[in-house]
């Protein structure tokens, strides 16, 4: 089992444990499900982020109920290593509204094509499986959480007030 920097103890594609933010308890996320995932004990909204391959993307991104930031990256890119972290901040900071896909494009050709991949890393927003915003390139966590908010915002207007998730 790895670590990764953000925290999350990777339990293998399906599976992830996350220590919530509110109440420290550790919960296991699953890579799909419906609606978003929770904390067990204190109900608290929990950062999801998944791996995803060419056999199960659409299951893990394009059936999720909420947002999809798709981070198309390599093993052999050092930028890609270096944005990690701070895509898992950004999946951390909307803990409830947006779920993080990592897709590796050297195990998973197809989605390369698929998504015209020249550069790594790609990042790209999905809303109900539709493509609604594409970055290429690292940038730092303040800059990715700016993209993702005016990509939403573009997409669906201004954000519900309740929920946070955009209309």
């Amino acid at each position: 089992m790895s670590t990764s920097p953000a925290g999350h103890a990777h339990l293998g594609g399906s599976t992830w444990t996350v220590a919530c933010a509110n109440c420290g308890r550790t919960n296991r996320v699953p890579a799909a499900a419906k609606g978003s995932p929770r904390c067990g004990n204190c109900r608290a909204p929990l950062p999801w982020i998944a791996e995803a391959g060419d056999a199960d993307f659409g299951k893990v991104a394009e059936q999720a109920d909420l947002p999809v930031l798709v981070d198309l990256w390599a093993s052999w890119c050092g930028p890609c290593r270096m944005v990690s972290p701070a895509l898992e901040q950004v999946a951390k900071d909307l803990a409830g509204q947006i779920k993080l896909v990592k897709v590796d494009i050297d195990e998973s050709p197809h989605l390369a094509r698929r998504f015209e991949v020249q550069a790594v890393p790609t990042l790209l927003i999905l809303d109900r499986g539709r493509p609604v915003a594409r970055q290429t390139g690292a940038a730092p966590a303040h800059a990715l959480r700016r993209w993702v908010d005016e990509s939403l915002s573009a997409s669906h207007g201004s954000a519900d007030p309740t929920s946070g998730r955009p209309r």
